[in-house]
């Protein structure tokens, strides 16, 4: 059935019965031997609520779960519980102000004790704590309790009517963690609890045998898993680090592993690779979209921590001319040919998918020196020495340009730094390990968190169908700070009253239409107001081995959704 249009604003359909794993290929668990997956973008933790890296949402994906998620269609499907509750079935009360969740009976934790509600209220808890810092806290946005009646059924209680309640509990960036082994690790202790972090008890597939950070992981076959049969792999080796192109070569050219992930490469690359007749590149578009993001502080190395978390003015992002002219001067087109080909295409939009949600107020598919060098003319930011580099109040206009490590990237910061100085603006480059920028070690001083630069280039993209918690990531209590161990993903900084307030009423929208009229409007006010330059909405581009059977790409959640169906073929 298809939620009401009064309840929610997705497009998707919700199934109702719990999620039916691929009868293609049956057996006994753990038959086909191993399975060796590659992320070259190194996963550095095994807690999403402690790290905003997709590599780390991932890969944690395949041990702790959700009570629901996102197929391939971006349906909402059941996945520990028996059904989506709805208002049709109950289980959304008329107010829209509470959601009842039931857990399927049954279900255990890999170390054999009971999955129940209690473990439930606790990740609430857990991530709301007001003394640590959550990652994911936008998932939970207008929760003021979670309650559990018996030890199956969890009640969400919300602050207002809340169209979409299926922001907590709900994806692979919000699932369920094991109270008895988080309970001493509430607030500041959180990144403290190594152990746990690294080795989480879960309800999936596998479980963790060794984690080595920022280099490999090895799991075993969940033998508590409640799917008879399932997975039909008895290990995993997840391997981190290297280059998109090695992974790339290691599943299409030499076999050495099954599966790699998000293969950030030329499109000429792709099909040389592809014809090594090992392996298949498998592509579709979500919501995925590299940008640029614009320091909203100030990110001058002389400040401590707390000053440079603290939303100040930048001594010259924030002007309007400034972030327009250097949006004007960037060739998209150029960008998604070189870098993308068929798996890329221009965006002005933070938000570009669905369809439904996608804002077409801006144009941005022209590059245009001339206009963007005038802008900055008119705003009387001018190269008073003749160095080639423009100045406000005396002060050259030189910035820290940084993202991760990869060829594409760094394809682009060239062009990107190329076309700036044509405006007056001087870019340092700077690239680091994907490992540690997108980590979530609050003692790192390079984390895509802290954003110790002034602009960083990434891609980024959220769960599901309906972008109202991804949008949130723009509210301003939503900025990573040393109060919040650095968690948060508003990672510009931006803040604006009017956008909090637009979120707000976002929150307590009814129906798509308006729903998504409301976000494409919070779109536009983040990307005309300086919190980031959107360049390429990208596909997602995966390959698999030829021999690995049940490989299903998700663009709306884990790539890794359906591993327990994952099998050997001919194995």
């Amino acid at each position: 059935m298809i939620l009401k249009s009064a309840l929610w604003g997705a497009a998707a359909a919700v199934a109702l019965t719990p999620m039916a794993y691929a009868d293609g290929h049956e057996g006994e668990r753990g038959r086909d031997g191993e399975v060796k997956i590659i992320y070259w973008q190194a996963p550095s933790i095994l807690n999403p609520f402690l790290s905003g890296g997709t590599k780390d949402v991932e890969s944690a994906s395949m041990i702790i779960e959700p009570l629901a998620r996102y197929n391939e269609k971006g349906e909402l499907v059941p996945w520990l519980v028996d059904e989506i509750p709805t208002t049709d079935n109950g289980g959304v009360n008329a107010e829209l102000t509470q959601i009842t969740w039931k857990i399927s009976p049954g279900i255990t934790w890999s170390d054999g004790s009971a999955f129940t509600s209690a473990d439930v209220k606790f990740t609430y808890e857990y991530c709301t704590h007001p003394e640590g810092g959550c990652a994911q806290v936008t998932k939970f946005e207008g929760v003021t309790s979670v309650e559990t009646p018996d030890d199956l059924t969890v009640v969400v209680n919300f602050d207002k009517p809340t169209p979409n309640p299926y922001g907590p509990f709900v994806g692979g960036e919000s699932p369920i963690l094991q109270a008895a082994q988080f309970a001493d690790c509430m607030g500041a202790r959180a990144p403290e609890c190594t152990e746990q972090n690294f080795n989480p008890i879960g309800t999936g597939p596998f479980t963790v045998t060794e984690f080595k950070p920022n280099d490999v992981i090895t799991m075993a076959a969940n033998e508590n898993f409640r799917h008879e049969g399932k997975p039909a792999f008895a290990s995993v080796t997840f391997k981190g680090g290297g280059d998109a192109t090695a992974a790339g070569r290691a599943v299409m050219e030499t076999g050495e592993f099954d599966y790699a992930w998000n293969l950030q490469l030329a499109p000429d690359v792709i099909a040389q690779m592809e014809q090594g007749g090992k392996g298949t590149p498998v592509a579709g578009f979500g919501p995925l979209v590299e940008r640029l993001m614009l320091n909203n502080t100030n990110p001058d190395p002389a400040l401590g921590p707390d000053e440079r978390s603290v939303i100040k003015p930048h001594p010259f992002l924030g002007e309007p001319a400034v972030y327009q002219a250097m949006s004007l001067a960037i060739d998209r087109p150029l960008l998604v040919e070189v870098g993308y080909g068929q798996a890329g295409k221009v965006t002005c939009n933070w938000v570009p998918a669905p369809e439904a949600f996608s804002s077409t107020s801006m144009s941005c598919d022209t590059q245009d020196i001339a206009g963007a060098n005038k802008l900055l003319d008119d705003a009387g930011f001018v190269d008073s020495d003749g160095d080639g580099i423009r100045e406000v109040n005396g002060v050259p206009m030189k910035i820290l340009y940084q993202t991760s490590t990869n060829a594409v990237r760094q394809d682009f910061q060239a062009l990107i730094k190329q076309w700036w100085s044509e405006i007056g603006i001087e870019a340092e480059l700077r690239n680091l390990s994907a490992s540690v920028f997108f980590g979530g070690d609050p003692g790192s001083p390079d984390t895509f968190q802290k954003f110790y630069a002034d602009v960083q280039m990434y891609a980024n993209t959220f769960n599901g169908t309906d972008p109202q918690a991804y949008l949130g990531n723009g509210l301003c209590d939503k900025a990573p700070s040393p109060a919040s161990q650095w968690q948060g993903e508003n990672i510009s900084r931006f803040c604006m009253e009017e956008y909090d307030a637009l979120h707000a009423q976002l929150s307590e929208t009814a129906g798509i239409d308006a729903r998504a009229e409301i976000a494409k409007q919070l779109n536009d006010m983040m990307v005309q107001n300086g919190g980031m330059i959107p360049l390429v909405h990208r596909g997602r581009l995966s390959a698999h081995a030829n021999s690995l059977g049940g490989v299903i790409l998700n663009v709306w959640d884990s790539e890794l959704w359906n591993v327990a169906d994952w099998y050997r073929i001919g194995g």
